[in-house]
């Protein structure tokens, strides 16, 4: 129960960032991500959808310097993400649970070979814990593949004193905010 308040929480927060503002946030907080996942191929990345922090511009940065971006695409079935290589944004389409996805145009990517996960975040702790939207789809994904770095992207806002978290919630390496990037302790 306390988490679906915090979460219901996290997202008055996150819904009350004025659309402008938001924006100019998420271009502050993907310079900073540029800042640590420079030179690290291939990295995945999550599509963001309205309300999160915008990874549109990041994702085309990352291109550009001829980075390779893997992308998540939702299993409901399995519960699990499929992973595809992302070269060009404009086939996204919108998909399972309004996430922008490459549907029809997949390049399938390995998990073996990313350098770091770059995940959305509803909510977050200094330690790493984090609440994502419930239904673990990252969390299975990262127990799978523990080596992986994981790296969370939140506004300010989202930030608690504590979250609680459960012996299948895996916690993040780096939070990334427009305030700069949290080192969170293991």
């Amino acid at each position: 129960m306390q988490k679906k308040t915090l979460r219901a929480d996290a997202r008055q927060r996150r819904a009350s960032i004025a659309p402008d503002e938001l924006a100019q946030l998420s271009a502050c907080i993907c310079t900073h991500v540029l800042g640590i996942i420079d030179g690290n191929n291939p990295v995945m990345l999550y599509v963001s959808k309205a309300g999160e922090v915008e990874t549109g511009t990041l994702i085309a940065s990352l291109i550009e310097r001829h980075g390779h971006v893997v992308v998540p695409i939702i299993e409901r079935r399995t519960t699990s993400l499929r992973l595809s290589y992302l070269r060009d944004p404009s086939v996204l389409v919108e998909s399972t649970f309004c996430v922008p996805e490459p549907i029809a145009h997949e390049l399938p990517a390995e998990a073996d070979d990313i350098k770091a996960v770059i995940i959305p975040l509803l909510a977050f702790d200094r330690t790493g814990n984090r609440l994502g939207y419930g239904a673990g789809y990252y969390d299975r994904f990262l127990s799978a593949h523990p080596a992986i770095p994981r790296i969370g992207l939140a506004f300010s806002c989202q930030e608690f004193d504590a979250i609680p978290g459960d012996e299948h919630d895996m916690k993040m390496d780096l939070i990334i905010t427009e305030n700069g990037v949290i080192r969170c302790g293991s």
